[in-house]
């Protein structure tokens, strides 16, 4: 495998996660709603627990994508 398609790669993850990221935000601000509703069915949450939840989960995301995504795809950049 060579440095083209392993550059290759990371940046398709990082097109992908960035889109289930965005869907995902897009998502908890217009159908939160909806989703408590959904979720409460089956965990007994509070409302401010389950947005805490939510935040946490969206920023740990986007940690994940910016450590095992961008920056990986961005030092394969630099060196090739």
């Amino acid at each position: 495998m060579d440095i083209n398609t392993v550059k290759a790669f990371f940046m398709w993850c990082t097109i992908i996660d960035v889109g289930i990221l965005l869907m995902t935000s897009v998502m908890c601000i217009f159908f939160a709603d909806f989703s408590y509703r959904m979720n409460h069915r089956f965990f007994s949450i509070s409302r401010e627990a389950f947005n805490v939840v939510l935040v946490a989960f969206i920023g740990l995301f986007k940690i994940f994508i910016l450590v095992f995504n961008i920056a990986p795809w961005i030092a394969l950049m630099i060196v090739s």
